[in-house]
C-alpha cells in the first residue's frame, strides 16, 4: 500500500543506520558499529528493525505520531458507535509513544505475563526510539496451526484477565501483536507486544474491547464456538456480552478478518 510505503520512507536508511549505531554504542559494541535489518512488518506506527541480531528496535517519526492521532480519533468514533465514550488516548511526540510502550511492556512483565524484555526508550535526531530484546524464533498467532492456536486460547484470555484485574488494557490486541516464542527454558510461550494507551478511568469499556479483539483474532483460526468457549472460561457471561457490542466496530478494522454474524450468534447462544 502506498501510504504504508510513505510511512516506511519517513525514516530513511541513513537515519536507521544512525539509530543502529547509537543502540550498539549504548548497549553493546563500544565502537558503535552495528548491522541492522529493516523488518518488512505490517506496521503503521513505527519502522521496526533488528540491530546486530540482538535488539528489536522501533523507530518512530513525526508522521507515525500523526497517524496514531488519526487512528485514535477513528477508534474513539467507533467506541461512540458502540454506545460508550471514547477511551483511546493520543501521544504528543514520537518519544512519548516510545516511552509509553516501554512502560506498558514493563507493567505487563510485572504481572507475570510474557513480553519482550524492555531495555530503553530515548530520542535520537528527532526520532523516538524503543529498544526491546529481540525474539529471533517467534511466530505470530496467525502463523499457528489450528491445534496450537486452540491450545493457547485459554492462556490468551487468562493473561488478559490478569491485565484487566490490574487496571491495564492492551487496546490493540490482534494476531500480529501476540507472538509465540520459546522462553528461557525452551517452552513455547505467548508474548504480548504493542499495547496502546487507553484512559485509566475506562477500564471496563477497554476490557470489553480487548475481549472483542481477542475473539476476533481467535475465531478465524479455531472457530467462533471454540473462541467464545475459551472466553467464557476466563470471563463472566456479562463481560462477554459487553464485548459483543464492540464486534461491529472491530469488524471494520482492516487488521481483523472474521465473521461478525457467526461470532455474535455464538455469544448469544452461550448466554441463552
Amino acid at each position: 500500500m502506498a501510504f504504508r510505503r510513505f510511512l516506511r520512507a519517513s525514516v530513511p536508511e541513513s537515519a536507521l543506520s544512525s539509530v543502529a549505531t547509537e543502540v550498539a554504542h549504548r548497549f553493546g559494541d563500544a565502537s558503535g558499529d552495528a548491522e541492522f535489518e529493516r523488518l518488512d512488518a505490517d506496521n503503521w506506527l513505527s519502522v521496526p528493525c533488528v540491530v546486530a541480531d540482538r535488539w528489536f528496535v522501533k523507530v518512530i517519526a513525526d508522521q507515525h505520531t500523526l497517524v496514531h492521532a488519526l487512528l485514535t480519533t477513528g477508534r474513539n468514533l467507533g467506541a461512540f458507535s458502540s454506545g460508550t465514550e471514547g477511551f483511546f488516548e493520543r501521544f504528543s511526540t514520537p518519544l512519548e509513544m516510545a516511552e509509553h510502550e516501554l512502560a506498558a511492556t514493563e507493567r505487563i512483565r510485572e504481572l507475570g505475563i510474557a513480553a519482550p524484555r524492555p531495555i530503553e526508550a530515548f530520542e535520537h535526531d528527532g526520532f523516538g526510539v524503543l529498544v526491546l530484546e529481540y525474539l529471533p524464533a517467534f511466530r505470530t498467532f496467525d502463523d499457528l496451526p489450528t491445534d496450537r492456536a486452540l491450545s493457547f486460547a485459554p492462556t490468551l484470555f487468562s493473561n488478559l484477565v490478569s491485565m484487566h484485574a490490574a487496571g491495564l488494557a492492551h487496546g490493540d490486541l490482534r494476531a500480529e501483536n501476540v507472538l509465540v516464542a520459546p522462553d528461557d527454558e525452551g517452552v513455547e510461550t505467548l508474548y504480548f507486544i504493542d499495547a496502546t494507551r487507553v484512559s485509566e478511568g475506562a477500564i471496563e469499556d477497554a476490557k470489553a474491547y480487548d475481549i472483542a479483539c481477542a475473539l476476533a483474532s481467535l475465531a478465524p483460526h479455531i472457530g467462533a464456538n471454540a473462541a467464545v468457549a475459551a472466553a467464557l472460561e476466563a470471563y463472566s457471561t456479562d463481560s462477554v456480552l459487553a464485548a459483543r457490542e464492540f464486534l461491529d466496530f472491530v469488524g471494520l478494522r482492516p487488521d481483523h478478518d472474521f465473521d461478525t454474524t457467526s461470532l455474535k450468534a455464538e455469544i448469544e447462544k452461550a448466554a441463552a
